[in-house]
């Protein structure tokens, strides 16, 4: 048993939450701002909008490969799913429409070529991961990392079973087995393949989801601790401290920075120079307190996670 923080496994319930007409209670924030780019893209019109049902369901399994180390990159994920077998691509195609109904026509051309079609599939996941969830990764990542702290200290002071009877109310250990109520068909270890991989998600929930097609491990999928406070503001309370170090400028840029923005609306918002707001991001980005994240026509800049760590450690 081991866990994985995989990046591909927030495309799907992500993607979905963006398409819902209603208000997310945790994530409203988060959509709020990415919506507009999204579907600017035509994102909410190309092939994840067919791949991934509205409403629930299942999601082709080579949209989500077995994550290969604990945290392996977004770039590592897609490699993965452009090498997927064209048999395994018809299977998973078949499934969604036994589940679905009819595959449309670029699903169908989907399915008759995989290897001609799967790197439009990895290009449009790119596009929408660089759109919607990098500029906000290093925010989530300190999520996802914190929840997988506290399930390894809980199986290392407690035991294995008793992560797994605590991980989901859904879940149920007793000893022998690991049972999870809702699931239509029992799933045996020769089935499922070896070892079992959890991986904590910010956008998945209140349920589980899982991905079971052997030689892989079995794929388990929960809401990770700690979501609820995700996209709560951060307030420096000693800014003072930091300028000091960093520069007044640079240190209103970082805190205006709680949620990506681009040159101009840090600007607007900050009442510095275009041009200077473009000077101190160059040099905060050089030293790894910033990245760049390309939305359409704009670039999107997010604190990294050595900023939120300064951030953290300034307001102590």
């Amino acid at each position: 048993m081991r866990f994985a923080v995989s990046p591909l496994w927030e495309i799907a319930p992500s993607f979905r939450l963006l398409r819902s007409a209603a208000a997310h209670p945790v994530h409203r924030h988060w959509a709020d701002q990415v919506r507009p780019r999204w579907a600017a893209a035509g994102l909410d019109r190309g092939w994840l909008s067919e791949l991934i049902p509205p409403t629930g369901g299942y999601v082709p399994d080579f949209l989500n490969p077995a994550p290969a180390g604990p945290a392996p990159t977004p770039s590592a994920e897609r490699d993965a799913i452009g090498a997927t077998a064209a048999d395994r691509v018809r299977r998973d195609l078949d499934h969604l429409a036994r589940h679905q109904g009819p595959l449309g026509p670029r699903l169908r051309a989907l399915r008759n070529d995989p290897e001609g079609l799967l790197a439009k599939v990895t290009g449009e996941i790119e596009a929408y991961w660089d759109l919607a969830l990098a500029p906000y990764w290093a925010r989530i990542r300190t999520v996802l990392d914190a929840d997988v702290l506290h399930r390894s200290r809980q199986a290392a002071e407690h035991g294995a079973g008793h992560l797994l009877a605590h991980l989901h109310t859904s879940l149920t250990w007793d000893g022998n087995a690991l049972r999870m109520s809702g699931r239509k068909q029992p799933l045996t270890r020769v089935k499922a393949g070896t070892g079992l991989l959890l991986i904590p998600s910010a956008f998945t929930g209140p349920g589980l989801r899982t991905r079971t097609t052997p030689p892989d491990p079995p794929q388990l999928a929960y809401p990770a601790r700690g979501v609820g406070s995700l996209w709560q503001a951060r307030p420096v309370t000693r800014a003072d401290t930091l300028a000091a170090v960093l520069g007044r400028s640079r240190t209103l840029l970082l805190t205006e920075l709680d949620s990506p923005a681009s040159t101009t609306q840090l600007a607007h918002r900050t009442g510095l120079s275009p041009a200077g707001v473009s000077q101190y991001l160059t040099a905060l980005r050089g030293a790894g307190l910033v990245s760049a994240h390309r939305a359409g026509r704009s670039v999107l800049y997010a604190r990294t996670t050595a900023a939120e760590t300064l951030l953290r450690a300034a307001s102590a």
